[in-house]
């Protein structure tokens, strides 16, 4: 998805809010509810201008003296009662849509969040993961206002509006005839600002996601940004940010502030002349004091109707825009989707047996560059099987297709003969464990970071994988032993204890198929020596695929395999790859001070 802004619609209009409709139709039924304590509500206030009339006429003018106060006591009764059915309506419609916003929020959040958890990582390369998080929170918090506020107070005052408006007309039509025309020539104006307003509204938009992606790649790498002492480069360049935001959000208010000025002082202008014919109706004896008064609460709600709803409408424009954004998101398709028949794997004792045939894959940022070219690899069940080479070489990628992350452009992967495209992902995924160079530590407890691997495991068997990962004694030390709350990416851990922790994760597990990616890389010899100890552990009766450049890790496999350039130019055990010559002992003379044999 592209994240550029000139490749998204500039045209939002609340039409957009139609995305909301699924997640609004399971609550028809509070809907329904929420409708009729809006249309009492506004009945309610519409009926205090027919109570006043009532009041001045009956109460004030035509009654005798003496039964003038009680006049005055059943009409205040009246216009109390009026009052009362307006207070417990408004209170229930504020509830029942109060309540709609919070669920239809917290349902949109969820999905979008479960949505972008399965997308590959092709998504990700185009995508800022900020930007994901300012949907996740800035743009469903302006859903909130608009379904669970702005919308009913929107519906509210045009009820009122229109009701007010019909009532103006019945009791003074030729008046209000000339204040019509006049309202019609203040709305044309109105559009124009409008489809301003909706413009500037995404911007704006698209700006604040600009500064959150700054913000979560910053503050996702704190550690790098202060060792290079760049924490001012990185505040002035976040300053420029939030600057472009402020900029262009004002931009937006300046317009959307004048389109409330104009709207109001032109609809008040209008009214205010239909008023004033009014008091010249009185005084030239066409219609009652209380006839007036009535006619002046009736331009009160209309004039106040009118104001919400210029500021309604704004929020429903920027509602738009957010919600225009958010099904982006839920219309992001996965190119790496389930089989609509998924075949099942095979059951598998002692390892997972795999096979590349003739495989050719480009990443889809780099579509004229090739990761792996007519790759072919067997990787026999219960076996331990190394890639060895330079930067680049296609290694990584190789265990990034065997986890379906990407799906091939020509050849096939087999895992225990199925094809990988056949199964489903949950259970080829299931079947797999990895151990990462960069081993990733949730921000719970010790317990809780090993059993993410297996989530209905036992606290026994927890400690029982600690145990065979060497990770037992670190954990026991720490302040409350497997309860320890570890921080944000673990950082109260070491590289090594974090890399046990990740190897106690996969042995939990206990996949027939595992896959190593430069699990020492990033040790210091002594960790690597403890950490070394539990990947062996961790290799035994399973079928392993390691990735080092460490060629120290790799001497007990049962094969390596030599890549260079998205291919295999080599394959063997350590000593007769040393003995062939060429790239692997090249390696293998840089980290052991070997003598290369003679090409």
């Amino acid at each position: 998805m592209a994240s550029d802004e000139t490749q998204r619609p500039a045209g939002t209009t609340p039409r957009s809010l139609s995305g909301l409709l699924p997640f609004i139709r399971p609550y028809r039924g509070m809907v329904a509810l929420s409708c009729l304590f809006l249309v009492l509500a506004a009945l309610s206030t519409l009926a205090f201008p027919v109570a006043l009339k009532t009041l001045i006429d009956q109460g004030l003018v035509a009654a005798e003296p003496g039964a003038r106060v009680m006049q005055l006591r059943e009409h205040f009764v009246a216009l109390f009662g009026v009052a009362a059915a307006l207070g417990i309506f408004s209170a229930a419609r504020f509830y029942a849509v109060s309540w709609l916003g919070e669920r239809i929020t917290a349902d949109l959040r969820n999905a979008v969040y479960a949505h972008v958890l399965r997308q590959s990582p092709e998504f990700f390369e185009s995508t800022k993961t900020g930007e994901v998080l300012s949907r996740l929170t800035t743009d469903t918090t302006l859903v909130q206002t608009v379904v669970g506020s702005s919308l009913s107070m929107g519906l509210r005052n045009a009820v009122m509006g229109i009701g007010a408006l019909a009532a103006l007309v019945v009791t003074n039509p030729y008046v209000m005839t000339q204040v019509l025309v006049i309202l019609v020539l203040v709305v044309l104006p109105g559009i124009y600002f409008g489809r301003r307003v909706r413009k500037l509204s995404r911007a704006s938009q698209d700006r604040v996601a600009d500064s959150s992606a700054i913000a979560a790649e910053v503050l996702g790498e704190i550690p790098v940004v202060q060792s290079y002492v760049q924490e001012d480069r990185e505040a002035a360049r976040f300053d420029r940010s939030t600057e472009d935001a402020f900029r262009t959000a004002i931009r937006r208010t300046r317009v959307r502030a004048f389109l409330v000025a104009f709207m109001i002082s032109a609809t008040f202008g209008a009214l205010l002349w239909g008023l004033y014919q009014g008091t010249q109706a009185v005084l030239a004896g066409r219609i009652s004091a209380g006839h007036l008064g009535q006619t002046v609460v009736f331009v009160i709600i209309f004039v106040g109707a009118v104001a919400v709803l210029s500021e309604v409408w704004g929020d429903l424009l920027r509602a738009a825009g957010a919600t225009e954004r958010l099904m982006e998101l839920l219309a992001a398709q996965s190119p790496v989707l389930d089989p609509a028949s998924p075949q099942s794997l095979p059951a598998v004792r002692g390892g997972s047996a795999v096979r590349f045939d003739d495989v050719t894959f480009h990443y889809p940022s780099r579509p004229k560059q090739a990761a792996l070219s007519h790759f072919s690899l067997e990787v026999a069940a219960g076996t331990t099987v190394a890639l060895v080479g330079p930067s680049g070489a296609g290694k990584s990628t190789v265990l990034q297709l065997l986890l379906r992350y990407y799906d091939v452009q020509s050849g096939g992967i087999t895992l225990d003969g199925v094809p990988l495209r056949d199964a489903a992902l949950a259970e080829l995924r299931g079947r797999i464990g990895i151990v990462p160079q960069d081993s990733t530590v949730f921000s719970t407890s010790a317990l809780e970071n090993i059993r993410y691997g297996r989530p209905d495991a036992s606290d026994d068997e927890v400690i029982a994988a600690a145990k065979a990962a060497y990770a037992h004694e670190f954990i026991s030390a720490l302040p409350e032993g497997y309860g320890t709350y570890l921080g944000e990416r673990g950082v109260r851990l070491s590289g090594g204890q974090r890399q046990r922790i990740s190897i106690a994760r996969a042995m939990l597990k206990n996949p027939p198929l595992l896959l190593l990616d430069e699990a020492t890389s990033a040790l210091d010899a002594e960790s690597e020596r403890v950490v070394q100890q539990a990947l062996e552990a961790a290799m035994r009766d399973r079928t392993t695929i390691v990735i080092a450049h460490r060629l120290a890790t790799v001497l007990r496999a049962d094969r390596i395999v030599v890549m260079d350039g998205g291919g295999i130019v080599d394959t063997g055990t350590h000593a007769e790859l040393v003995a062939r010559g060429g790239l692997y002992a090249r390696l293998a003379a840089m980290q052991f001070d070997l003598q290369p044999a003679a090409a």
